[in-house]
């Protein structure tokens, strides 16, 4: 493969219909809530706690579960884009994927409280739900450089990822405000009256979070499908067996030294994207053993990152466009490495590392505490960050695949960000063991973070 990495003749003359773009941003809104709901604040939990029934085993099953299908996209992305990109059409073999992405979320309705017999069946919902998902999603991007110009990739892909932000926000508050029942008072979390009568003895508050997800995609994925223009067909289309895939997938490792840039940035997200997750998965925990913050509070924390992902994701499109991809993923890592640097900084008495504060009051509010407040401001910087970083990547690697390979490049931006995703959490594991400090086991995060920003300035990029 001798392709250029500059993208160019991938590129239309003119961008596709502001409806057709819109309804591309639409498929992050559609698609969120698996991750929002399912995979993080609610049936995660559930599914550990209640359906398992031990919060410890149930842990290590999902841990396990997620693990699994992450190894599997991580394996099975780049073969899937390099059969796509024989065929040049995409939307069939996303909406093929869609329909066992809705129905690995809805069979999550049956994860009935201690019903182990069926766990085999629940665990093989979730990995076919998150296969489908991130396989959808890497086609998904490889349709950018068709609806946009160049130039216009940066607000495209931010747009996308900010909605997506607001779409998990706007599902997870619409599930605490009218679904999901405080068993204590039969109220909904945040104390109104449930717009649904679900037993509360079996769960179906916690249980229809599949199938309100998979109703979620289904309505909002119509407009992707209806108004936004299909990759064009290639002239040479051919149906591609798994055979000629991998020869495609090993073509195009051979041949990676003609595109030294690609392979940096993949080593460089492959490090960061590891950092940006456990800044994310260890961030809340961290504040609990400081603050001793209750979940409602966790709840409340994760929203206000939403928030600020979001918001950073649509302004980094703007800046990605002006200043370039490769700017706003070196500003955003740097941020990014601040924000981590000012987390680790604080503990029950001290902020910045040695000045003093006075530790939570008891009984006193969320947030009240000066350390709780400078917490929370950090937190803020790194949620404003890890938006752009997301999104701005997304855009770099839009920009620099090889046009004829674009779904296979972004099989491979989909497993830099799988392969390797468990090095950080394990390390942090070790450490926490060994030193019996979370804090020093944290600091491993910069490591992630200034390797990756080390590696990502090597990139050479073909727009700024």
């Amino acid at each position: 493969m001798t392709a250029s990495v500059t993208g160019g003749s991938a590129a239309p003359r003119e961008s596709a219909g502001s409806l057709a773009i819109a309804s591309w941003m639409l498929f992050d809104w559609a698609a969120q809530p698996f991750y929002t709901l399912i995979t993080t604040f609610l049936f995660a939990p559930y599914f550990a706690a209640v359906f398992i029934g031990d919060a410890t085993e149930g842990g290590a099953i999902w841990g396990y579960t997620t693990s699994a299908a992450a190894i599997l996209v991580a394996l099975g992305a780049p073969i899937l884009g390099a059969m796509a990109d024989s065929r040049g059409r995409l939307k069939r073999l996303i909406f093929l994927l869609s329909i066992g992405f809705v129905l690995g979320q809805a069979a999550l309705w049956f994860a009935l409280p201690g019903a182990t017999e069926n766990m085999w069946f629940i665990v093989l919902a979730v990995i076919v739900a998150t296969i489908c998902a991130e396989f959808s999603a890497v086609l998904n991007n490889s349709l950018m450089p068709h609806l946009v110009r160049p130039d216009q990739l940066g607000r495209m892909s931010g747009g996308g990822w900010a909605l997506g932000y607001v779409g998990g926000l706007i599902s997870l508050i619409f599930m605490a405000s009218f679904v999901m029942i405080d068993e204590r008072t039969g109220l909904t979390t945040f104390g109104l009256d449930p717009i649904f009568n679900f037993d509360i003895t079996t769960h179906e508050a916690d249980r229809f979070v599949g199938p309100f997800s998979a109703l979620w995609y289904v309505i909002f994925v119509i407009p992707f499908f209806l108004l936004t223009p299909d990759a064009p067909r290639r002239p040479e289309a051919q149906r591609v067996s798994l055979r000629g895939a991998l020869a495609s997938v090993g073509n195009t490792l051979s041949h990676i030294r003609q595109l030294r840039d690609v392979a940096l940035f993949f080593i460089a997200r492959m490090l960061f994207i590891d950092g940006l997750l456990a800044i994310f998965t260890f961030g809340g925990i961290y504040a609990v053993g400081v603050f001793g913050w209750p979940t409602l509070v966790v709840g409340y924390f994760g929203i206000i990152l939403s928030v600020a992902a979001g918001i950073g994701a649509a302004a980094g499109g703007f800046l990605d466009d002006r200043l370039g991809s490769k700017a706003v993923v070196i500003g955003s890592l740097l941020m990014l490495i601040g924000g981590a640097l000012g987390v680790i900084s604080i503990d029950k008495s001290h902020v910045l590392f040695v000045l003093d504060v006075a530790p939570p009051a008891e009984g006193a509010g969320p947030f009240t505490s000066t350390g709780e407040i400078i917490y929370l401001a950090f937190a803020i910087l790194i949620g404003l960050a890890g938006g752009p970083l997301q999104s701005a990547s997304r855009s770099l690697l839009a920009r620099m695949a090889p046009p004829e390979h674009m779904s296979e490049f972004f099989g491979f931006f989909a497993f830099s960000g799988k392969v390797t995703a468990f090095a950080a959490p394990l390390l942090i594991g070790i450490l926490s063991d060994t030193t019996g400090s979370l804090r020093i086991a944290m600091s491993v995060i910069l490591v992630f973070l200034f390797v990756g920003l080390a590696v990502m300035a090597l990139v050479q990029t073909p727009h700024r």
